[in-house]
């Protein structure tokens, strides 16, 4: 396909994702399915201009003074990724392409109109999350939510069951690989720019064999600030699909137990497969609903890894920013208010109850931190300062914290997701 082709199918998929509702990854691949002349280049190409016109859906509306799927991704081509007036002009008129421009959409891509702009316009946020946001991060807020609103890179975390960083740095050096400042274990690939087709990681032998895992920075960094130590118990209440429960048995070097499990079954199904492909010897998982209470006030950790909006995560799932609602905010509040006091009977006297979330709301995180301390009197909030400077190290970019305290790590702070840690511990 064309250039212009391309642009008509990002148009077409986006006026789909928008019109139904519906998750981007299902919009991009129905396309794929019903146009099968596209090859594979083509679909990610498609899909990169539709995840880049839902990451500034606001700012290019309004630099196009127009809401619909056409108006956004003229103005994220012009605007974001730079393509002239002229040359979109012709492309746009080319055969197959999305049809002559009229004379509004020419103004619009000679003239920069978001200056002019409201802070959420240019944060690029639905107008009732700014309070929460401007809350978290002051006079930072437009920045850090622009920051949420860019392309994520690749971020890998090396197993160190079966390799070490050096190595797989030298692996992967033809497509950019770089240290990750705030894990020790982490690799980078940046993030490509245009059209261009991001390197697909999970079918190179480097993954296959298990020397790496796909994991953000900052979830790695909030894994790694367990602390877990080689003979500890460690109960992973929220596992998911595993992502933290592998790196806390890395961290353990394979040496005592990490107990893995989840209130949804299906979250855990992924979970076998990465564990053998890895080598992890030392996890039990227990199914959803299964009977724990053999592990009460057993756990020197327990960490709670839990259901949240997903706002840290826009950078790579830019669709969820526009479907967010407050009653789906509401619903983890009480989610993760209960998967608290779930958490509190497992862990022992002198033992931590790590809480985090892949969110940077302030209802989400730091709220519900203080009305567990509420509830729980024999808890006590301690600093997180001392585990990011031992897991990421002094020199590494600094998380927005009140007082060494509760941590947020941000794309703008820390160039990870947006990921939220508290650390509490067990009096006794």
């Amino acid at each position: 396909m064309r250039s212009a082709g391309r642009v008509a199918a990002a148009i077409e998929v986006l006026f789909d994702v928008l019109e139904r509702r519906r998750p981007v990854a299902d919009g991009v691949r129905d396309w794929g399915l019903s146009h099968r002349f596209a090859g594979s280049g083509d679909r990610a190409a498609v899909g990169n201009l539709v995840y880049d016109a839902l990451r500034w859906r606001r700012s290019s509306a309004w630099r196009a003074d127009d809401e619909a799927a056409r108006g956004v991704v003229l103005a994220t081509l012009r605007w974001r990724w730079g393509i002239g007036p002229a040359d979109l002009a012709r492309l746009a008129d080319e055969a197959h392409g999305p049809g002559a421009l009229n004379d509004a959409e020419r103004a619009m891509l000679e003239a920069d109109r978001l200056a002019d702009a409201p802070d959420d316009v240019r944060a690029d946020v639905p107008d009732w999350l700014a309070p929460a946001l401007e809350d978290n991060f002051g006079e930072e807020w437009v920045a850090e939510c622009a920051a949420l609103a860019a392309r994520a890179p690749i971020d890998l975390r090396v197993n160190t069951l079966k390799s070490d960083r050096p190595r797989v740095l030298s692996t992967l050096a033809r497509w950019g690989a770089e240290p990750i400042p705030v894990s020790p274990v982490g690799v980078r690939l940046p993030p490509r720019a245009g059209w261009e087709r991001a390197p697909n990681v999970t079918h190179m032998d480097v993954y296959q064999r298990g020397h790496v895992e796909v994991q953000d920075a900052g979830s790695q960094a909030a894994a790694l600030m367990v602390l877990a130590h080689p003979g500890e118990q460690v109960l992973d209440l929220c596992a998911g699909a595993g992502g933290k429960t592998l790196a806390i048995a890395a961290q353990m070097d394979n040496r005592g137990q990490v107990h893995a499990t989840d209130a949804d079954q299906g979250q855990l199904a992924p979970i076998y497969e990465r564990l053998r492909r890895a080598g992890v010897r030392n996890v039990q998982v227990h199914r959803a609903g299964a009977d724990l209470s053999a592990l009460e006030r057993r756990m020197d950790k327990v960490l709670v890894d839990a259901p949240c909006s997903g706002s840290g995560t826009w950078r790579r799932r830019p669709d969820t920013k526009w479907r967010l609602s407050e009653e789906a905010i509401a619903r983890r509040e009480a989610e993760q208010a209960a998967a608290l006091d779930d958490a509190r009977r497992y862990v022992r006297p002198g033992g931590a109850l790590v809480y985090v979330t892949c969110s940077v709301l302030p209802q989400e995180n730091e709220a519900q931190v203080a009305a567990f301390l509420d509830r729980a009197a024999d808890f006590t909030l301690t600093s997180t300062a001392d585990a990011w400077a031992e897991v990421a190290g002094e020199a590494a970019p600094k998380p927005w914290s009140a007082e060494g305290l509760m941590m947020t790590m941000t794309p703008a702070a820390t160039g990870t997701d947006g990921f939220f840690v508290a650390v509490l511990k067990r009096d006794g």
